[in-house]
């Protein structure tokens, strides 16, 4: 495998993980379709999308994963042929490149907290209590209860967006969280 390959299946994954942390997103397909057309020049051509997400709006958006260097003019092609043929069925068509690489970072590191089986609905109800106002991510940890067993709680409640924190920069212990809908 090549190194590009490589790094292409890593945005790939990336970008993934960004859909499914995406609370509007209710289902993701990968390689969804294969599209085929005749080029100018009489040549059959196709192109298989990276990801279709289906929104909980009904609206879907198609997604192909390649970095700005790695887009060769054959590619765009493709890439602008998707796009109209998207805009044909009404759906929407993103061209994305790399990721964030802290935002990334964050994501992946709540993603191993998306499972229920770290919801405990008492610590959930004392976070939220704890995070309708602002504060900072250990030391609400803390007001609740011992930070071992609050911290796994409070990140799933991060992964499910019940409780919020910009992303955009390291996660730290002094992150500030605050409950969705608390300004």
């Amino acid at each position: 495998m090549s190194r590009h390959v490589g790094y292409e299946s890593w945005l790939e994954r990336d970008h993934l993980m960004l859909l499914d942390f995406d609370s509007t997103v209710v289902g993701i397909a990968s390689q969804p379709f294969r599209l085929r057309w005749r080029d100018e020049a009489d040549k059959q051509v196709s192109h298989v999308p990276d990801y279709l997400a289906r929104r909980a709006d009904g609206s879907v958006t198609v997604v192909d994963c390649r970095r700005v260097e790695r887009r060769p003019p054959r590619d765009v092609a493709k890439f602008d042929a998707t796009d109209r043929a998207c805009g044909l069925v009404g759906w929407t068509y993103r061209l994305v490149g790399a990721v964030d690489v802290i935002e990334a970072g964050n994501v992946r590191w709540l993603a191993g907290y998306r499972h229920p089986r770290y919801r405990a609905l008492a610590t959930v109800a004392e976070l939220r209590q704890v995070f309708d106002s602002p504060g900072a991510l250990v030391a609400g940890a803390q007001a609740v209860g011992d930070p071992i067993a609050v911290l796994p709680v409070l990140f799933h409640l991060l992964w499910s967006h019940e409780l919020v924190t910009d992303l955009s920069v390291p996660l730290t212990e002094d992150s500030l969280v605050r409950t969705a809908g608390a300004r």
